[in-house]
């Protein structure tokens, strides 16, 4: 996650958010709580363009059942809630109490917490506990990137034809085209870069939206 599109320099980027929704109360609360109680880990929460973005998303694609794969202090799951009807469901995947702590005291204060279903512990094994038959129709998948092709394929046999997944974090601040750049993370996104762009049971793209945003669609 990141709190700006990193491929605008930064008085572009502020003309971009300045003429597009506003940012609520809600979210310009939580996003300076979690920047005042995790001042290191700041790049963990999407910006404003990209929660707008997956609130449309999320209501165009006429979405209902929602999966979000890392949910840290909640801005994006709470973007993604209010897209969805108010029968809908998120299930937020996430290994930290702490930080979905303040997730769930603005899920409350947003009005949608009755529609998020949190479930503490490795995404990958909530994944594969899930019912044989649980389907979705939006995901996100924003967690720990050596982990993105395990979480991919639990996921895209799971979504519904036309559902759409989107990935975070796909240009690993622009370290995946340098060659001196080898570390397990930046590696396990172009690994995970190259593994989805061969499934031909998605239609993709790369948006250049916050860290770089994938966004593929199940084909029917």
């Amino acid at each position: 996650m990141t709190r700006a599109s990193e491929s605008l320099p930064p008085e572009l980027h502020a003309y971009l958010v300045d003429h597009s929704a506003p940012v609520d109360p809600v979210l310009a609360d939580l996003a300076e709580e979690t920047a005042r109680l995790y001042p290191d880990l700041t790049t963990m929460q999407i910006g404003a363009e990209q929660g707008t973005f997956m609130t449309l998303l999320a209501r165009i694609s006429g979405a209902r059942d929602v999966v979000e794969v890392g949910t840290f202090t909640g801005y994006s799951s709470i973007c993604m809630a209010r897209g969805i009807p108010e029968d809908g469901t998120l299930l937020a995947l996430d290994v930290s109490e702490e930080w979905t702590a303040l997730a769930r005291r603005y899920w409350e204060r947003d009005g949608v917490a009755h529609k998020v279903d949190l479930r503490i512990g490795p995404a990958l094994e909530s994944l594969r506990a899930l019912p044989e038959q649980r389907r979705f129709d939006l995901a996100f998948i924003d967690a720990d990137k050596e982990g993105y092709i395990g979480y991919w394929d639990e996921l895209v046999p799971r979504m519904r034809p036309g559902g759409v997944l989107l990935v975070d974090n796909t240009l690993s601040h622009g370290r995946v085209i340098d060659p001196a750049e080898d570390s397990a993370q930046v590696q396990g996104i172009r690994d995970f870069n190259d593994h989805a762009l061969a499934d031909d049971r998605v239609e993709l793209v790369l948006l250049p939206v916050g860290d770089g945003l994938t966004m593929a669609r199940k084909r029917g």
